[in-house]
């Protein structure tokens, strides 16, 4: 047997939303582009309420390794198909380096201004 190495990094996103349409998001996007996952489902809890979400992680595996920079994007596009999906207005991706939180604000609040 031989073991396999590579340079660890790791990207995860922070999304509520119903769990299930969470997994079956994820499981369109990772059919569609061949990509493995793993899909925690959590709380967040924060002043005055709470809400149900997933903490959504990519990897660098040994077998498939890539790019940290590639890593970031596909957690990036993986997020933003599951901010539309879900029905929700922000995500965040953090990574060993930085955490970056996205939203539609703009675009909600262009309609709400029609």
């Amino acid at each position: 047997m031989k073991d396999q190495q590579c340079e660890t990094y790791w990207a995860r996103i922070y999304i509520a939303g119903d769990i299930n349409e969470i997994r079956r998001s994820v499981r369109q996007f990772t059919w569609d582009i061949g990509l493995c996952v793993t899909v925690t489902a959590t709380d967040y809890i924060y002043t005055g309420g709470e809400e149900a979400g997933a903490i959504v992680e990519l990897i660098n595996y040994p077998r498939f390794t890539e790019t940290a920079d590639a890593i970031k994007l596909t957690a990036y596009n993986l997020g933003m198909r599951l901010m539309h999906d879900c029905c929700q207005r922000s995500f965040s991706v953090m990574t060993p380096e930085e955490t970056i939180r996205y939203t539609r604000g703009e675009e909600v609040e262009a309609r709400r201004t029609k």
